[in-house]
């Protein structure tokens, strides 16, 4: 299906693309999606291009109510219809728990990578800077 297309062979190549192969995709994003196929190609054959890959003002519509502007200064989250709350709740926890493993993550790389500058740091003043080998023994040890 395009969706399963989309997600497993060519999104993994939008970050390179862009010279971002170090970071992860947006957190929270849309794609639109054009059929740039001649009318009445069959499925299997069509050929979809993204026309929008959005990352900058993508929103949750059911919580629309709470948007503030000109006609509605003091919209608030409580201004959500109590049918919609579930749903917008659901939504915000699920992205809440993505964005802290990403910030969870991230942080653990950056102590690994100052753990590791101390080990060279040390590892130099010992004399045994560059060996390689007794780093990689030495980080294993620590791990275990």
């Amino acid at each position: 299906t395009l969706t399963k297309d989309f997600i497993s062979t060519d999104l993994p190549l939008v970050m390179p693309a862009l010279g971002l192969e170090a970071e992860p995709i947006p957190l929270w994003w849309t794609s639109d999606f054009i059929n740039s196929s001649p009318p009445g190609t069959a499925e299997k054959d069509e050929k979809w291009i993204v026309g929008e890959f959005n990352c900058s003002c993508v929103g949750i519509s059911k919580c629309l109510p709470a948007y503030c502007k000109e006609d509605t200064p003091n919209a608030c989250f409580n201004d959500i219809p109590k049918k919609d709350m579930v749903e917008v709740r659901k939504i915000g926890s699920l992205v809440g728990r993505k964005g802290l493993a990403i910030l969870a993550k991230a942080a653990s790389s950056e102590k690994q990578a100052k753990t590791l500058d101390s080990l060279k740091t040390i590892l130099q003043t010992a004399g045994l800077a560059g060996n390689e080998n007794l780093i990689t023994k030495l980080t294993a040890w620590k791990r275990s």
